[in-house]
């Protein structure tokens, strides 16, 4: 991917909420002609994250955006936060929007688990745009 086009960064995760993510994404993209970065972190602090894509996985959100045919570059990351790992792929492309997938969580939850959707609200350089699966 050029670093020179506009990018969409879009938190992604194998499930609803990512799917929902990836769904808003790939139509701002296609309204602003930009390309999209996906980003998929795990803080690699369990033995098997379910939110952590597999080979398999990973080949489908590829051949989902060459079909929609928008330039794309599909990252996977371990590190101390996840919320971390999203924001920095957002400064070193100048994103321009992140979309991210809302999860409904405790108070509690928050509290003890972090919040990495919180963590991209508070830390972005750009809009981030937050969806809910239907």
């Amino acid at each position: 991917m050029n670093h020179a086009e506009r990018h969409i960064v879009v938190a992604w995760s194998p499930d609803d909420y990512g799917r929902a993510a990836l769904a808003h994404a790939v139509a701002e993209a296609r309204m602003r002609g930009h390309g999209i970065v996906v980003v998929n972190a795990s803080r690699g602090d369990a033995l098997v994250d379910d939110r952590f894509a597999s080979d398999d996985e990973l080949r489908e959100v590829r051949a989902g955006l060459e079909e929609a045919g928008l330039p794309y570059d599909v990252r996977q990351s371990v590190g101390a936060d996840v919320g971390d790992q999203v924001l920095a792929v957002a400064d070193e492309v100048g994103a321009e929007l992140i979309v991210l997938g809302l999860r409904r969580r405790t108070p509690v939850g928050k509290l003890i688990m972090g919040s990495a959707a919180q963590r991209i609200l508070l830390g972005a350089h750009c809009p981030v745009l937050a969806v809910k699966p239907a």
